[in-house]
C-alpha cells in the first residue's frame, strides 16, 4: 500500500529525484501534485496552498504524511502553528528537511528563524543535508536531524554530455536578481584585477534582465553602471537576459570552468549541485556547509581576507582544470538510496504517530 505525501512543493528538482527513476514497481511512494496557488490551473504552486490550515482540514483524507521542504518564507509563525495544529488534529505526521537556516531572500534572519522556530520543534521527522547543519540544528533546538545527501539536479543525459571544448580558461559570476544573500561587485573587481595573472582566463558576468534595465522594480542603477563600464573597457564579459530554461542553465554552467557564488551568507545550494553533475569547478564561501555538501574550493564570506582568499582560490582552479564531476551510476544509486530513507522516514513518523493515537 502506498504512502500519499503532500511534498511541498511536489515539483521541485529536489524533490521529484527523491523517487526512483523510473518509478521501481516495489515504490511506496506517492506525491500529490502541486495545487496551483491562483484560481487558473496554470497559476505557479508558491506560494503554497497545502501549507494552510484550511487546505489541511479540506485535504486530511487525501494524505498520509506532509513533508515541507520550501515554500514557507511569507508565511508568519502564526500560520505556520495553524498548519501544525491542523495536521495534529487529523493526526498527520510533519516531515522536515531543513535546507536553509538562514533564508537567502531575507535580509535579516529573524523571520526565518521564527518560521523554522515552528516547525523543527513540530516535526516527527527532521532531515537535513550536512552533518555541519545537522550540529547547528541539534544546538538551536535540540533535534537529532537525519542527514541525507543531495540528490542529482541535472537529468540523466546531462549527466553523461562530454563538456564542451573552449579555448579560454572562463570564469563564471552570476548574480541574477540580485537576492539578499549577494554581494558580487567587489568579487568582480578582485577578479577583474587578477586576471593578468592568469593568462587566457576571462570573467563572464551574467545578470537578469530585472536588475539591468531602468524602469523595472529591482533595478540596480549603481551595479548596472559599473558592470557596463567594465564590460565597455573591455575587462570582462556582460550577458544580460531573463532567466534561463533548464537547458540553458546547463548548457551556460558546462561552459563555465569555475562558477563562483557571490555569497555573504547562505546554507547549501542546488548550484553547487548543478556544477558538481556537470562538471564545473565550485568557489564558495565559507559562511553555511557549501564544502561539506560537495567538494568546492573555499573563499572568506566576509572580513579582511574576502577578497584575498577569493583570488588565491581562483588560482587554484586556474592550475587544476581537473575538477570533480558526480559519477552518473553513483548518483542513480544515491538516489536510489534516498527514495529507501525517505520510505523509511515516512513509514517511521506514521508508526509513531499511530503508536499516539491508539
Amino acid at each position: 500500500m502506498s504512502t500519499v505525501v503532500a511534498s511541498i512543493p511536489s515539483g521541485h528538482v529536489y524533490v521529484r529525484h527523491l523517487d526512483t527513476a523510473p518509478p521501481a514497481p516495489e515504490a511506496t511512494v506517492v506525491r500529490l501534485p502541486d495545487p496551483p496557488a491562483g484560481a487558473s490551473a496554470d497559476s505557479p504552486w508558491w506560494p503554497p496552498r497545502m501549507l494552510t490550515s484550511a487546505w489541511v482540514h479540506e485535504h486530511a483524507a487525501e494524505f498520509d504524511v506532509m513533508h515541507v521542504h520550501f515554500g514557507f518564507d511569507a508565511l508568519s509563525p502564526e500560520s505556520l502553528t495553524e498548519v501544525v495544529l491542523a495536521l495534529r488534529q487529523h493526526s498527520k505526521p510533519l516531515v522536515l528537511t531543513v535546507h536553509d537556516l538562514r533564508n537567502p531572500h531575507h535580509t535579516a534572519s529573524e523571520t526565518h528563524e521564527a518560521q523554522l522556530g515552528v516547525l523543527v520543534p513540530a516535526a516527527d521527522a527532521v532531515i537535513t543535508l550536512t552533518p555541519g547543519a545537522a550540529a547547528s540544528i541539534r544546538a538551536r533546538w535540540g533535534r537529532e536531524a537525519t542527514v541525507l545527501p543531495h540528490p542529482h539536479v541535472v537529468p540523466a543525459e546531462w549527466l553523461e554530455r562530454p563538456r564542451p571544448a573552449h579555448d579560454a580558461f572562463v570564469i563564471g559570476i552570476h548574480a541574477k536578481s540580485l537576492r539578499a544573500n549577494m554581494d558580487p561587485l567587489p568579487l568582480v573587481d578582485a577578479i577583474v584585477e587578477s586576471l593578468p595573472e592568469l593568462p587566457g582566463a576571462v570573467l563572464r558576468v551574467d545578470a537578469h534582465t530585472d536588475v539591468m534595465t531602468p524602469g523595472y522594480q529591482r533595478h540596480a542603477a549603481g551595479f548596472a553602471g559599473h558592470l557596463q563600464e567594465l564590460a565597455a573597457a573591455g575587462f570582462l564579459e556582460l550577458r544580460v537576459h531573463d532567466y534561463f530554461s533548464d537547458d540553458e542553465l546547463w548548457g551556460y554552467l558546462q561552459g563555465l570552468d569555475v562558477s563562483v557564488l557571490p555569497y555573504v551568507f547562505g546554507t547549501h545550494s542546488g548550484w553547487l549541485e548543478a556544477c558538481h553533475d556537470l562538471g564545473t569547478r565550485v568557489v564558495a564561501p565559507d559562511c553555511g556547509f557549501y564544502s561539506e555538501q560537495r567538494p568546492c574550493l573555499s573563499y572568506a564570506a566576509s572580513g579582511p581576507a574576502r577578497l584575498s582568499t577569493l583570488t588565491e582560490a581562483v588560482h587554484r582552479a586556474f592550475a587544476d582544470r581537473t575538477p570533480p564531476r558526480a559519477d552518473p551510476a553513483q548518483r542513480a544509486s544515491e538516489r536510489l538510496a534516498l527514495a529507501r530513507a525517505h520510505e523509511e522516514i515516512y513509514a517511521d513518523v506514521l508508526k509513531r504517530r499511530l503508536a499516539c493515537t491508539s
